[in-house]
């Protein structure tokens, strides 16, 4: 089957749907997933997005994410980032996102590794409510095909330029029925229950890769377990460019369970409000706010002292109307594995969270590939470093996705598109 497009998109997380946004309405857009429209990271952010409350924070900003990053971040890339983070809210408010407020003005937490409250949020499922509301936008774009259940095979490459991609239809959860597939479709989203196995060939002058985290290869992660990387796989088959493969972050703080697979995320604002580490004695042993990377280390090496295979997290000094205000989700989830987090202390353990290194690009997310972008996850622009800094990812996914259409589009206004 071939499918001839202007933008082929790979990944629904928040940098594909934002790219299909800022692209023109008068552009043709097929986009593909790997699985249904809300298997993607991005859906479970927990704490929220950074942003430059003004320009008398943009120093402290700028250190914190840099020293979180071990300085090994590019500075023209987190320039840009924290510049363009007040935009990018104003964006997400316009197409509906809400954000926690008091008194008309936006509330703002703290998490690790920041000097400062500069994080908006919503409840503790900001990442559900921003990338459900852009979804919604998108579905309402008679210029965008959504195919769920597609997962990209190959890139598409002419005289060294990419084309678009090669796709295959997998098998839907709910063999047959279409309904998990499609949710009952709207006009512009394609049903793959019908066609498991076959092969796409999707034609386009230009092709996004936003194909998310690569949890899938680890045995204990955050991530959906179809995040593997495949995007990284393709591009290493054709020579493109990737960067700091070696730099995988870990979550300090998941709730432990003897299950394997995905492990649930306790926010790094629950530690931003008060709550502390403790060891098996009940004394703590680390600086609750201390980034990521340095927090995950000494929970191990205190393990190791305990021969334990958690540490204990109590949220028991933030008041009992901020729990229930801020973090109901992660509340009501500890509820159900039997932990009430007002009253006890809760278990947790490092688990792999996200993926620093990817697909190299330049600071409009081109990769060294003519006709290739990447944003999001899968792509290295060098904001985050050896390191990334709490919420980050969003406002870095969402910024370099914005750039990687406006560059698209002006290379279609120039004339370049039917080169």
């Amino acid at each position: 089957m071939k499918i001839e497009t202007d933008v082929v998109i790979v990944g629904t997380g928040v940098a594909g749907l934002f790219c299909a946004l800022s692209l023109p309405r008068d552009k043709k857009i097929y986009i593909i997933t790997k699985s249904d429209l809300e298997s993607s990271d991005s859906f479970l952010a927990q704490g929220g997005i950074s942003v430059l409350r003004d320009e008398n924070d943009y120093d402290s900003y700028f250190e914190d994410t840099m020293r979180a990053g071990h300085y090994e971040n590019r500075k023209e890339s987190v320039d840009i980032m924290i510049r363009s983070s007040r935009k990018i809210i104003d964006d997400l408010v316009h197409y509906g996102v809400e954000f926690e407020q008091e008194q008309g003005s936006f509330l703002y937490t703290r998490e690790g590794a920041h000097s400062k409250p500069r994080i908006l949020f919503h409840e503790d499922i900001t990442g559900k409510e921003i990338t459900g509301k852009l979804l919604s936008q998108v579905k309402k774009r008679e210029n965008v095909t959504l195919c769920e259940y597609t997962a990209m095979t190959d890139l598409l490459v002419k005289d060294g330029i990419c084309t678009g991609i090669l796709a295959e239809r997998l098998p839907c959860e709910e063999e047959g029925s279409g309904e998990k597939a499609s949710g009952n479709p709207d006009r512009n989203q394609v049903s793959a229950s019908e066609e498991k196995g076959r092969t796409l060939e999707i034609f386009a002058p230009y092709t996004i890769l936003a194909t998310g985290g690569i949890g899938g290869l680890y045995e204990h992660s955050t991530n959906f377990p179809h995040l593997t990387g495949d995007a990284l796989e393709i591009s290493k088959k054709h020579g493109i460019r990737l960067e700091h493969l070696d730099y995988v972050q870990f979550h300090p703080t998941t709730l432990y369970s003897k299950k394997p697979g995905r492990r649930f995320l306790i926010s790094e604002s629950v530690r931003g409000e008060g709550a502390v580490l403790y060891n098996k004695n009940m004394e703590r042993f680390v600086d609750e706010l201390l980034p990521r990377d340095v927090v995950a280390a000494a929970i191990r090496e205190q393990m190791e002292k305990d021969e334990t295979d958690f540490v204990w997290l109590s949220m028991k000094p933030i008041d009992n109307e901020m729990i229930f205000r801020h973090f109901p989700n992660i509340y009501q989830r500890c509820l159900e594995e039997g932990y009430d987090v007002t009253k006890e202390c809760i278990p947790v353990v490092p688990a792999q969270h996200y993926f620093m290194g990817g697909i190299w690009v330049d600071p409009d997310s081109q990769t060294s590939m003519p006709r290739l972008f990447s944003a999001g996850e899968t792509s290295c622009n060098g904001v985050h470093g050896a390191n990334r800094l709490a919420s980050n990812s969003l406002l870095e996914s969402l910024v370099f996705a914005k750039r990687a259409a406006m560059k698209i589009t002006d290379e279609m206004e120039k004339g370049r598109y039917d080169e």
